[in-house]
């Protein structure tokens, strides 16, 4: 009788496991008590298959191994899409998101320090290996199970009639077929892994589309682009900044005031300002898809249609002013490894973190205040032009601890003046225990960010005042943003004549983006601006 119990409870938690393997969720909202009360569908056909076999033959063992090694991969693939869509409000696609496990552990170690950050991988690892393991035992408990007579035949068709359920259910999941009577339960991880081959096969085909889209441009060979301009451009990107931060509750009443006395200080320069909303290509993270999407005119969502633009021969926006006769740069702080992207995206010099000189202590993931990279920037920038330069803010950037103040602009390139601020209040590991800490933190640090840029644009007025595009790159992670929306606020500032160009887009004049205003996909915005200052531009296009 005991022996009968200890193998009874055995099963028990074989079945458990599997259940519980089965029914892992792969969205943050489906983290909930309830999803333990889900029935997988798959769970009747892999224990019936088991008892089906015979234990010792090799074929049972390559099954119970096959088993164990697919749901471990299936377990690994649904942390990864609950960190996807926390982070960027989709799915994994494995053809195009692995260069996102560099760009995950640079994040990490910047922010908890990289022993931290490995510790964290090796036991993410080991507790891999560890299912894997706990599942082949699993499958042997139950494939041990040996019945009488017929009943492994009998418990064969049983199988194939549960994965028949499962699979039918799945496709109806997946909008294939509609079934009369609705399944008792759910094929759960079975439907995540044909989704996950569903958009690795869309992302092939849509690769291919891609390059062909990037072979047609329609300034291709033209001439007189941006020859409407005659001084200098810049286009900086604030990190994290989406339209939430402008309607929010959380947000909007700190940035809108923000704004609005930057709009009444920029109009008392002699300067205009009209503002819009564009959608990114992504959300959470990944600033070099927007940049790219920006550059080239196309959509540039992944990192495989990032590498095929790079590489494609299209002319990005960068080149043409390049061709005609800007000076063309980048101000990158984040970048502290070899850029080889930058000549291909047609920057003729590039200021990475370590050319920019800052000598003062980082803010943990983020090398430099916006402050010091602007005032750095003034210097740069201060003759030798006309330029076409692009300025890539990050103070904004997630673990947004610490977050400094404004100083003097004439000690604003001083790496000393922020010495005070670079370990002030509790570091990220304690400040990201609590979400509404992490999104005051974000608040403050959009806020930064917004006061650096508009006051560098303050700076710049004049007779020789730029013409300058401060936008959001991407919206932050949905938890932050609160909103699923891909919109992103993007101030065109200059001298009135030349922002006037701009009137056809749609965008309202001043600071504050009007809330019905259109939201175009921000892969639209160089044949816009192209067409607004180039004489060489056909008229239709202008209102692009």
């Amino acid at each position: 009788m005991r022996a009968r119990l200890a193998q009874a409870l055995g099963l028990a938690v074989a079945a458990g496991l599997l259940h519980l393997v089965l029914v892992q969720p792969n969205h943050p909202a489906a983290l909930t008590w309830a999803a333990l009360g889900l029935f997988p569908l798959e769970l009747p056909a892999l224990l019936a298959a088991l008892v089906a076999l015979p234990a010792a033959a090799r074929a049972t063992r390559a099954f119970r191994g096959a088993v164990a090694l697919a749901l471990t991969l299936l377990a690994a693939l649904k942390l990864a899409d609950l960190a996807s869509h926390a982070a960027f409000a989709r799915g994994v696609n494995p053809l195009v998101d692995w260069p996102l496990a560099v760009a995950g552990w640079r994040l990490a170690s910047g922010a908890v320090g990289p022993a931290l950050a490995a510790a964290g991988v090796l036991g993410l690892a080991a507790a891999l290996m560890g299912l894997a393991a706990a599942l082949w035992w699993a499958t042997g408990r139950w494939a041990a199970v040996r019945l009488p007579g017929r009943w492994p035949l009998a418990a064969g068709g049983a199988a194939m009639l549960a994965a028949a359920v499962a699979v039918a259910e799945a496709g109806q999941a997946l909008g294939r077929w509609r079934l009369p009577a609705e399944p008792p339960g759910a094929a759960f991880t079975a439907r995540v892994a044909a989704e996950t081959v569903i958009r690795t096969a869309a992302a092939r085909a849509d690769l291919e589309a891609f390059a062909a889209a990037a072979a047609e441009d329609p300034y291709a060979g033209r001439e007189g682009l941006l020859d409407r301009i005659g001084r200098d451009v810049f286009v900086v990107f604030v990190e994290s900044y989406g339209r939430s931060s402008l309607e929010h509750p959380l947000y909007a009443p700190t940035h809108r005031a923000t704004l609005t006395r930057a709009e009444a200080d920029l109009r008392a320069r002699g300067l205009a300002m009209r503002s819009g909303w564009l959608r990114a290509p992504t959300a959470g993270g990944r600033s070099w898809l927007s940049h790219m999407t920006l550059a080239t005119g196309l959509s540039v969502t992944d990192q495989t249609r990032h590498s095929a633009a790079a590489t494609s021969g299209r002319r990005t926006l960068w080149h043409i002013a390049g061709e005609a006769g800007f000076r063309t740069a980048a101000v990158m702080p984040a970048i502290t490894l070899a850029w080889p992207e930058g000549p291909r995206m047609g920057f003729e010099t590039v200021h990475d973190a370590a050319a920019l000189g800052y000598d003062g202590p980082p803010f943990n993931w983020v090398t430099m205040p916006d402050q010091f990279t602007l005032a750095r920037a003034e210097t740069l920038f201060d003759d030798g032009g006309p330029w076409f330069a692009q300025i890539a803010l990050i103070s904004s950037h997630a673990p947004w601890v610490p977050v400094p103040e404004l100083v003097p602009w004439p000690r604003a390139d001083e790496g000393a003046a922020y010495a005070r601020w670079a370990n002030a209040g509790d570091p990220p590991e304690v400040v990201w225990r609590d979400p509404d800490r992490i999104r005051a933190q974000y608040r403050k640090a959009v806020d930064y960010s917004l006061r650096a840029a508009t006051g560098w644009a303050a700076r710049r007025a004049g007779p020789e005042a730029p013409l300058m595009l401060i936008l959001g790159d991407h919206p932050p992670a949905g938890f932050v943003a609160r909103s699923d929306s891909r919109a992103v606020p993007a101030h065109l500032i200059g001298p009135p004549a030349l922002v006037a160009r701009a009137a056809r887009w749609g965008w309202t004049p001043g600071l504050l983006p009007g809330a019905e205003a259109p939201v175009a996909g921000m892969e639209s915005f160089r044949d816009r601006f192209l067409a607004a200052y180039s004489s060489g531009a056909p008229a239709r296009r202008a209102g692009r």
